[in-house]
C-alpha cells in the first residue's frame, strides 16, 4: 500500500501571495512600530452604536435575518442615499447588505462577469479586485492613472474599451492615492459609456471622507451611470467598526436580482445584531454628517507635522491616506524604504507599488492617519528624524 499523498495543486491565483498589509502589519508588530500602514482607526467607535447592538443582541436578534439584509435597515441605507444624492433606491428590491465591501466588490463581478470578458481597473487600485476578477474567469485589463495626481486618463480608458469588456471598476475617493474624482469626471465617464454595454463597479467606501469642503460625486448623482452601476460603501468605514466587516450595495432592479443569486450562496446572510444595530444608529444622520471634518482635523495635523520632514506631500482629497514622495529622503525602493522605516524609525508605512500589478515604483508611499492624534504625534516624532 503506498504511503498518502496530497494530490498536485493547480492554485487558481498562483500570482498571489499574502497580502501587503498583513505583512507590514506584522512588521510592525515585531519591530514594536507605529502602524501607519493598514488602514484602520486605532480609536473606538461611538459607544451609542455598541449600545444599540447589544440592545438587538439582548431583544434576541440572534438568528439568521434576511438573505437581502434586516428591513429596516436597507430602508435607512435608501433614505440615506435619497437624501444625499437625491436618488431613489428601493429597500425591497435594489439595496443588499453584505459582509463588508471586499464581498460585495467579489460578488458583484461573480455576478456579471463571464469567462474571456473583460474588466478595467484603474491602477493603482485596491489589491482585492484584480485576483476576484481572476477567480471570476475574467481578464483584468490595466488602465494607469496619471501618475502623479493621480487622476483618470479618459482617452486611455476610452482605448481600452473593446466589444469584449463587460465593466469597469473605479473608486472614490481613491484607495491609496486620496484623490477624488470630480463632477467633470463622473459626467466624462458617463458620456464615454453611454453607447456601450459596459457595467459599473463603484466603489464607495470612503464616501463619507472628502475635505475642504469638495462633495462626494457618487454614481448615484448621474443616471446614465447609475442605471448600470452596482455601487458598494462601508460601514465599517464610515462607523469606525472595520473588524464588523458589513457593508451594502446599491443597484437597479435587475442587476440587484443578478447580484443576490450569488450574494445567497457565497455568503448568504449577514450578521443579525450588528444589522439591527446600525438601524435604530442610523435614525440620526449627524455620525457620518461629522466625518469630513472629523478626518481633515487629523489630516491637517498630520500633514503639518509632514511638512517638517523631507517628504514631499501628494494632495490628499479624501480617504483617511496621505501619499508621500520619499526620492528626497531615500534612494531605496518603495518596498526597501517601507520595511526599512518600520524596522529602523518605527513608523509603518505601505509602498504603492504594491497596488500595481508589475510593482510599478515611482518613490511614494501611503500613510494611513486614521488614528488617535497621540499616535499621529508619536509617529510624527519618529518621522522628524529622517
Amino acid at each position: 500500500m503506498s504511503a498518502p499523498r496530497t494530490p498536485a495543486l493547480q492554485s487558481r491565483l498562483p500570482a498571489v501571495g499574502t497580502t501587503i498589509f498583513t505583512v507590514m502589519s506584522a512588521l510592525a508588530t515585531q519591530h514594536q512600530a507605529v502602524n501607519l500602514g493598514q488602514g484602520f482607526p486605532d480609536f473606538a467607535c461611538d459607544p451609542t452604536l455598541v449600545d444599540q447592538v447589544t440592545r438587538a443582541m439582548q431583544s434576541g436578534h440572534n438568528q439568521y435575518p434576511s438573505m437581502l439584509g434586516v428591513a429596516a435597515l436597507r430602508e435607512a441605507v435608501a433614505a440615506k442615499i435619497e437624501r444625499l444624492y437625491g436618488r431613489s433606491y428601493r429597500a425591497a428590491d435594489e439595496i443588499t447588505i453584505t459582509a463588508g465591501a471586499t464581498q460585495a466588490i467579489f460578488t458583484a463581478l461573480l455576478a456579471l462577469v463571464h469567462p474571456g470578458d473583460e474588466v478595467i481597473v484603474l491602477e493603482p487600485c485596491y489589491d482585492s479586485y484584480q485576483p476576484n476578477i481572476v477567480l471570476a474567469g475574467g481578464v483584468v485589463v490595466r488602465v494607469p492613472l496619471t501618475p502623479g495626481t493621480f487622476r483618470p486618463d479618459f482617452a486611455k480608458i476610452a482605448a481600452a474599451l473593446t466589444p469584449k469588456t463587460r465593466a469597469i471598476v473605479i473608486n472614490t475617493p481613491h484607495n491609496p492615492s486620496g484623490t477624488v474624482w470630480s463632477r467633470a469626471d463622473m459626467l466624462a465617464l458617463q458620456d464615454l459609456l453611454a453607447p456601450t454595454n459596459v457595467f459599473v463597479i463603484s466603489d464607495e467606501v470612503y464616501e463619507h471622507m472628502v475635505f475642504d469642503g469638495a462633495q462626494h460625486q457618487s454614481v448615484a448623482l448621474f443616471p446614465g451611470l447609475a442605471e448600470r452601476a452596482l455601487i458598494v460603501s462601508s460601514f465599517g468605514k464610515t462607523y469606525h467598526v472595520t473588524g464588523w466587516k458589513i457593508g451594502l450595495v446599491a443597484a437597479p432592479a435587475v442587476l440587484t436580482t443578478e447580484f443576490r443569486k450569488v450574494h445567497q450562496f457565497n455568503v448568504f446572510t449577514v450578521n443579525t445584531p450588528v444589522q439591527h444595530g446600525l438601524a435604530a444608529y442610523m435614525a440620526d444622520p449627524a455620525p457620518y454628517e461629522a466625518l469630513p471634518t472629523f478626518y481633515q482635523r487629523k489630516r491637517d495635523l498630520f500633514r503639518q507635522g509632514l511638512a517638517q520632514t523631507g517628504f514631499k506631500l501628494l494632495p490628499s482629497e479624501g480617504t483617511f491616506f496621505q501619499c508621500v514622495d520619499i526620492s528626497a529622503i531615500s534612494d531605496l525602493s518603495e518596498a526597501d524604504f517601507c520595511q526599512w522605516l518600520t524596522r529602523e524609525i518605527g513608523v509603518a508605512a505601505i509602498p504603492l507599488s504594491a497596488f500595481y500589478a508589475n510593482g510599478f515604483d515611482q518613490r511614494v508611499v501611503r500613510f494611513c492617519f486614521a488614528k488617535e492624534e497621540s499616535t499621529l504625534h508619536a509617529a510624527l516624532a519618529r518621522l522628524k528624524t529622517l
